[in-house]
């Protein structure tokens, strides 16, 4: 296969998972990513993140967010270790890192400070809250994104202590976005020449993500609260229902669906039911709606109904983790695949969800810490001697 990014060079300093995950995107996509790590700090704090290892510096955590990356050890507080990546930064097409937002100046990872060494060099910047203002030193992750943006406040039971969704969506969304204002300036290189700065926060991703909820509010002073049973705030039936053995969710988002629903129960009575004949009067008696459903339900185990619901309306089984990634539909998909490891032949990945001409995108194993060292740095001239030097001067 014939990847897009091929022949991009992305120079990363990364730790945890917004910034590996966005840029793994990249390298997924062909682009030649060169972690840029620190031997004294161990590397990627995550090579050593438990509970699962795969021997000296690495880790499941490090390899799910890390495939298909070079690695190279490199210190840049060192004045070498700054000349070696000016070196690099000429060779490269972006620099990338996820540093708190007052680190990328002092370290020299900006724009004003690299065009000089490559005036069409794209520099991106995946912070907490943004360089340029008052938090901009603050440390932050994911989870107190989700707190200060409201996410735990519209997420669980009605009464219930505020909850954050189970994954890292914020630090994921940010990586993606990261990526997608990376490919656009590499887009407006090629047409002005000229590289930029690309910043991107997780509090800016975690405000966007409220979409109509916060449009709601700014513009009408709507106040969205957690529904019981995950409930859409304005579309019914859109929720969990009890089944015989578990549960399903319905999503009945328009006015044909909910006739799908209503015929495949054989109860057409619902049809002329004053308190659900549209959905403006369903969403005001949605209480009065569930028990209904529930009962109806309950008559069937979660897998007869979506037999009986396939191709009339969107509806899907609750799974726990082992249920979803023991489904056969993802043996059908190619959505798990091999990746073989030194520790672990048998390693296995989600593969990336972007499909090139029906084939999905090839995976290799993160390197090892900085096993591309050496190589890498040859390539843009380095002999041995000098190798030994910035060794002995702490630049590798």
């Amino acid at each position: 296969m014939t990847l897009p990014l091929a022949g991009i060079r992305v120079l990363t300093l990364e730790n945890f998972g917004a910034g590996p995950f966005g840029s793994m995107y990249l390298a997924d996509l062909g682009a030649e990513v060169i972690k840029i790590e620190n031997a004294e700090a161990g590397g990627d704090a995550t090579r050593n993140m438990g509970p699962h290892y795969l021997g000296e510096n690495d880790s499941h955590f490090y390899q799910t967010f890390n495939l298909n990356k070079k690695s190279i050890l490199l210190n840049l507080k060192v004045p070498a270790g700054q000349e070696v990546f000016k070196k690099l930064v000429a060779t490269s097409h972006v620099v990338m890192n996820n540093l708190r937002g007052d680190q990328p100046t002092k370290l020299g990872l900006d724009y004003a400070a690299l065009k000089s060494a490559n005036p069409r060099i794209v520099c991106a910047h995946l912070s907490a809250y943004g360089r340029d203002n008052e938090r901009r030193g603050w440390p932050g992750y994911d989870y107190l994104m989700q707190a200060e943006a409201g996410f735990l406040h519209l997420t669980g039971e009605p009464g219930s202590a505020p909850a954050r969704m189970g994954l890292s969506i914020i630090d994921y969304m940010t990586g993606i976005t990261t990526s997608l204002g990376i490919l656009a300036a590499l887009i407006g290189v090629m047409r002005d020449h000229t590289g930029r700065d690309v910043d991107v926060s997780l509090f800016d991703v975690a405000l966007h993500q409220l979409t109509y909820p916060g449009n709601w509010y700014l513009n009408e002073g709507t106040r969205t609260e957690r529904l019981p049973r995950s409930a859409h705030p304005s579309a019914v039936p859109v929720q969990l229902y009890k089944t015989a053995d578990g549960w399903i969710f319905l999503m009945c988002m328009t006015e044909k669906f909910w006739q799908a629903l209503v015929e495949a129960l054989g109860r057409n009575d619902l049809l002329i039911d004053p308190r659900f004949v549209t959905a403006a009067v369903r969403r005001q008696h949605r209480d009065a709606l569930t028990p209904i459903l529930d009962s109806e339900f309950s008559r069937l185990g979660t897998d007869e109904w979506l037999s009986r619901l396939q191709g009339l309306l969107p509806a899907a089984p609750v799974y726990d983790l082992p249920q979803a990634l023991d489904n056969p539909f993802l043996q059908t998909l190619g959505m798990i695949k091999n990746v073989p490891h030194p520790q672990k032949p048998d390693f296995r990945a989600l593969a990336n969800p972007i499909r090139l001409d029906g084939q999905r995108l090839p995976s290799t194993s993160a390197a090892a810490l900085g096993a591309d060292t050496e190589t890498v740095l040859r390539s843009i001239g380095y002999n041995d001697h000098e190798l030994k030097t910035l060794k002995a001067a702490g630049a590798l």
